[in-house]
């Protein structure tokens, strides 16, 4: 049997039958509080579970979790995160009283977070004739998206309609598509309690992806890690939720101070570790359904305070517009909202904005940027991302695209990780914006392909620059190449070096260089590499120490090219010999040790008349490379050995 699992909540104006109709479709009265019983509003949310049948699909049977939530203006930000991760709204309208202004401001929420769908029952169907009243609905509902919502007439009371309502409700559910797993779970926490026995509980609706015991979770925005120790839906443990399920999970090992309800509830449960951020960036849109006569009708002013409603959570913010000093109503506009207390958003993300005395709906909108920077809010670049993602705010490649000229790079697995697309889609993407030639991959990187061009000239410019300055090195040093990158970190910086070395340059040990450059000596540095070798044909077994042989730049960049060139030998720090000096000494070495069978290092220092100072380091040199054998203080030709050598290596 493989059940769908969709998520209903309620709407609409207070005192018009939601709970009442809940209660009739379910069995379950989803008020709880006595506070709710004595002044017979709901004031948090209620939850209930109705089980349907699809018709297209009998052996699909429909999990339904009903949300009650508040009409009553006072509690509307309990309605809001009641209405975040839903799948249809039913929203209820009394037959007696009409449209209301609850009921508008209700379908204005719906409208800013994008409920797909939406049912219209006609509750107290039995107290007034319908025709008018339905009639006045599909007027009110004619210029929205919800224009071709059933409008079913019912009575909790009489149950006349109730039936009709569940086969509506199971056509509309059973031709929807179930939530999406994107591999990216997210439970916004709407209950959060403690069960004696069994620790601590919080309750949501999962979106994003699956959760399973023992999975390891973060809490956001605090930071905790915890695990799951157990799943419920409706009661009954499950090992596997699904997303577009309602849930409760009992968490482990959580910080003493974390197990309460005022501070886990509002917060994000999530699978990912990442920061929460103070700082959005959206795209605001203001319905123009409000009449200019309330004052939620009002022009938004930039730097204005409201309250941000995001998830289950609210939030104090303060609004900075882009390029205007407002907002009236009917139009959208381009924002930055700094929010009191950070978030876990993601792009895509929608969200509602109140004023901060909490009477008003001002508008809503998408975000477009979940941890943005105040400081380039204003730059060109992030205007320019921000206005083509809320053209296109579903476009993927738009979004993939806009982020790589933001960034210029970035590494491929984070790629647009806090967004609402999944990998699979991220990766589609990169591979579509590849063969435009818009965007270049290179080992765990992905970059503008704009952006990737101007840090490969810049290379290049490097390299060319010392090869030209400094011709006797074997190239730039991969050390100095990197600190004039300080924008790219370990990862990137060696994607490029690697597409550097795939054509035109060559990595040459710890520097970097044209393929097609010679190292040469120029002229000003002539006199110093013959003094250098004159200085160590004198006494080639006890040549001067390093300090001596190189004392200013001029010497030492010298004494540099002449080991690169195999000139000379560098047997240690301090300690350098010719190569004929290096040559000589194995062939000594071998022959003293054929004739001898095994020697001592002082023997050998005789041998070659030198001093422990240069001895210690060359006999170590001719282990390493296998020339001796060295077996406590005494040491024999390794096998393979020859006596004669003409060349040292360099």
């Amino acid at each position: 049997m493989n059940e769908k699992h969709f998520v209903v909540a309620t709407a609409g104006h207070v005192d018009h039958g939601k709970t009442a109709l809940v209660q009739a479709l379910t069995g379950t009265d989803p008020d709880r509080l006595p506070e709710e019983k004595k002044r017979k509003i709901t004031i948090e949310l209620g939850f209930a579970h109705l089980e349907l049948a699809d018709s297209s699909k009998p052996e699909s049977p429909l999990s339904i979790s009903l949300i009650d939530v508040p009409g009553h203006e006072d509690f509307v930000r309990n309605m809001i995160a009641g209405v975040g991760s839903i799948d249809l709204a039913l929203l209820a309208i009394a037959a007696d009283d009409g449209w209301m202004r609850q009921t508008e401001e209700h379908l204005q929420i719906l409208h800013y977070l994008r409920v797909p769908q939406l049912l219209v029952a006609l509750t107290k169907s039995d107290l007034n004739d319908s025709v008018n009243v339905i009639t006045d609905i599909k007027e009110q509902l004619r210029e929205t998206e919800y224009s071709a919502a059933p409008i079913v007439p019912v009575s909790a009371r009489t149950r006349h309609g109730l039936e009709h309502l569940k086969e509506t409700l199971g056509s509309l559910l059973g031709t929807a598509q179930p939530q999406r797993d994107i591999k990216k779970p997210r439970l916004f926490v709407d209950r959060a309690f403690t069960l004696p026995g069994i620790g601590p509980v919080v309750t949501g609706t999962l979106s994003g992806g699956t959760l399973s015991p023992n999975h390891s979770v973060f809490i956001h925005p605090q930071g905790f890690a915890t695990r799951v120790r157990s799943i419920q839906t409706h009661r009954a443990h499950v090992t596997m939720a699904q997303p577009g399920m309602r849930v409760g999970i009992n968490l482990a090992d959580l910080p003493k101070t974390a197990i309460a309800a005022r501070t886990l509830r509002g917060s994000v449960l999530s699978t990912q570790e990442d920061e929460a951020s103070t700082t959005v960036d959206v795209e605001i849109e203001r319905s123009g359904r409000l009449q200019r006569s309330e004052p939620a009708s009002r022009p938004i002013k930039s730097g204005a305070a409201i309250h941000l409603h995001h998830g289950t959570r609210r939030i104090p913010a303060v609004l900075i517009l882009a390029g205007q000093d407002e907002l009236p109503i009917g139009e959208r506009g381009i924002a930055e909202l700094r929010l009191s207390a950070p978030i876990l958003a993601a792009f895509g993300d929608r969200f509602v904005i109140r004023d901060r005395s909490e009477q008003h709906t001002l508008g809503g909108g998408v975000i477009l940027d979940p941890k943005a920077n105040p400081k380039s809010f204003r730059h060109e670049a992030q205007q320019k991302l921000l206005v083509a993602r809320a053209a296109r705010p579903n476009d993927v490649k738009i979004c993939v695209g806009s982020e790589l000229i933001r960034w210029n790079w970035r590494i491929a697995s984070d790629l647009m990780r806090n967004s609402n697309f999944s990998a699979d889609q991220v990766d589609a993407a990169v591979c579509d914006l590849g063969a435009e030639g818009q965007l270049v991959r290179h080992g765990t990187i992905v970059a503008d392909a704009r952006a990737w061009q101007g840090f490969r000239n810049r290379a290049a410019e490097l390299i060319d620059r010392a090869h030209k300055v400094h011709p006797q090195q074997k190239g730039l040093e991969l050390t100095t190449l990197r600190s004039e990158f300080q924008n790219l970190d370990s990862n990137a910086m060696e994607a490029l070096i690697q597409d550097l070395c795939t054509s035109d340059f060559v990595r040459r040990d710890s520097a970097i260089a044209r393929a097609s450059h010679r190292t040469s000596l120029p002229a000003e540095l002539q006199p110093a590499a013959k003094k250098i070798m004159v200085l160590l044909a004198e006494k080639p077994f006890d040549p001067p120490g390093r300090a001596l042989l190189a004392p200013d730049a001029n010497h030492r960049q010298t004494v540099r090219y002449l080991i690169d060139q195999g000139d000379v030998v560098e047997l240690g720090p301090e300690v350098l010999i010719s190569r004929e000096a290096f040559a000589l000494a194995r062939e000594m070495i071998t022959e003293f040790l054929s004739a001898r069978g095994s020697a001592t290092l002082s023997q050998l220092r005789e041998a070659m008349n030198t001093s422990r100072r240069v001895a210690v380091p060359l006999l170590e040199r001719f282990d390493r490379e296998h020339v001796t054998r060295r077996s406590g203080d005494f040491r024999t030709l390794a096998p393979g050995s020859v006596a004669t050598v003409t060349s040292a290596p360099r």
